[in-house]
């Protein structure tokens, strides 16, 4: 009998999987783990929160923390999703796709790419100021 140990290691599918199910219930040391630490996050620029961001606590200041202040995110990454504003109920459909670069258990890159920039951030702009 062996008493080697085996390392079990998550596929990039179960690890993007993670980083989502943690994003789902605002488990912010579960999407941290997620994420390598000096992660890349490339939003589109149009965005309130759009850029490129370096680093895993930026991640979560300046893309969750605009993203989620001003609305909720219902539905999975990759799929039409929507945003509902916390001031006026406004839903909004949102469609989007994020490529996610894994290595080692974490995601080193997010390239984040939606289909109307322009107008979410028309919505995130109504949704700050309280207006439809």
């Amino acid at each position: 009998m062996s008493n080697q140990m085996k390392t079990v290691t998550e596929s990039p599918a179960e690890v993007v999987r993670g980083l989502y199910d943690a994003l789902s219930k605002n488990d912010v040391p579960g999407v941290l783990a997620k994420l390598d630490p000096e992660v890349i996050v490339d939003e589109p620029t149009q965005l309130p929160y759009g850029g490129v961001h370096q680093g895993r606590e930026v991640f979560v200041q300046s893309i969750l923390g605009a993203m989620m202040g001003y609305a909720n995110v219902a539905g999975p990454a990759g799929v039409i999703g929507t945003l509902t504003a916390h001031t006026t109920g406004e839903e909004f459909p949102l469609t989007m796709v994020e490529i996610h670069q894994v290595e080692d258990g974490t995601v080193r890159k997010i390239d984040v790419y939606t289909k109307n920039p322009h107008e979410i951030a028309a919505f995130y702009a109504r949704a700050e100021a309280g207006t439809r």
